[in-house]
């Protein structure tokens, strides 16, 4: 049997008698040169393997999600009425699911709102808030303001059922997937922001209370107002102590990030941001906003980190009717109107705060 380093070379009757004469090729070279061939072939190879595995990775690996997702998300009164009663425009969504209606608007107001407040939102119902979805739709178009109350989810299936039915109803809700617990108020603001800026193409957006008394023909005048800024935040502004006692009200868990006094920020039962504002908050990642323990406060730091502008306005937040008030609540007694399901309908038995040719009639 030969040898198989013999293998490697020619027969010996093709060489000339002189090229026999010469050193023949050593085999342990022609080894170490074919080794040498190989394993230099298999690290280009696994080099090249790995670049495309990571370029591959990093193409389809996931951008990183938003704070709080929208999740599922439903304007009830949309899907009540037919798209193409609404003043809507066709927008790409930006991740390439095709094309969406979002209705065009002034602003629009979510109305702010639990699943143990049905008495609040019957009162603003009788009141200020059409109860009447043509009526709702009529209001719209009006003033250029959409107006639902905004509630998240629940493992409660009794108040699960109750809210329902009163959805079937007065089909004036946007119900969004977010825990309803009043502990998570700033993470409910977000979430809601989110879900309007999915749902509507306004100009501005409105947070409110459902414990507060509003004009909508003077909310879309305010709105309507020329502005230079397009980040602008709206609200009645106020500083303050930080309250570090956890016995009180109002208490703020990471007050010794805030320091002895608040920055200045709007009151919570009603601000307005801006579309570029809400957008800008809709974009952020995880963790990129701090989340305090109050809402009003969260936003007003987010509102502070973006350099928006802060419009004052005491309109908003005026604790009596009167020919210029907005926004009715008992400030500063209450975050909102005390005792707010009869004191509302109070204040609309008052012409200084119901007469309005945006409003529907009352029935007597």
């Amino acid at each position: 049997m030969p040898r198989i380093a013999n293998l490697l070379l020619p027969p010996s009757n093709s060489y000339s008698k002189s090229e026999k004469t010469k050193k023949p090729f050593q085999p342990s070279q022609a080894s170490r040169l074919h080794l040498s061939l190989i394993v230099f072939c298999v690290i280009c190879l696994t080099i090249g393997v790995a670049g495309t595995l990571f370029s591959l990775h990093s193409l389809s690996r996931p951008r990183p999600a938003p704070v709080v997702r929208c999740g599922r998300v439903q304007d009830t009164f949309r899907t009540h009425y037919s798209v193409s009663k609404l003043n809507t425009r066709k927008i790409g969504d930006g991740g390439g699911r095709g094309v969406a209606d979002r209705p065009k608007l002034l602003g629009f107001v979510g109305i702010q709102t639990g699943l143990s407040s049905a008495d609040r939102r019957a009162a603003l119902r009788s009141t200020w808030f059409p109860s009447d979805p043509e009526d709702l739709l009529r209001l719209e178009q009006a003033t250029g303001l959409a107006f639902r109350f905004v509630t998240g989810r629940s493992k409660d299936a009794k108040k699960i059922a109750e809210l329902e039915k009163e959805v079937d109803m007065y089909k004036d809700f946007m119900l969004i997937d977010v825990e309803e617990e009043y502990v998570k108020l700033p993470y409910k603001t977000l979430a809601y922001f989110k879900a309007a800026l999915e749902l509507f193409d306004a100009d501005y957006y409105v947070k409110a209370d459902d414990d507060i008394y509003l004009r909508p023909d003077r909310l879309a005048t305010l709105l309507a107002k020329e502005r230079t800024n397009s980040m602008t935040y709206i609200g009645c502004m106020k500083k303050g102590p930080v309250i570090t006692d956890p016995k009180m009200k109002w208490y703020e868990s990471q007050g010794h990030l805030i320091g002895n006094e608040y920055f200045l920020h709007a009151y919570g039962p009603i601000y307005i941001l801006s579309a570029e504002v809400v957008a800008s908050l809709a974009s952020a990642r995880n963790n990129s906003l701090r989340m305090f323990s109050n809402e009003d406060v969260t936003i007003g730091s987010w509102m502070l980190s973006m350099n928006v502008h802060h419009e004052d306005n005491r309109a908003i937040c005026d604790p009596r009717c009167t020919p210029t008030s907005i926004a009715v609540w008992d400030i500063p007694k209450c975050s909102g109107l005390c005792n707010p399901a009869i004191r509302v309908k109070e204040l609309h038995q008052m012409s200084m705060c119901s007469k309005s040719p945006t409003l529907p009639p009352d029935d007597d």
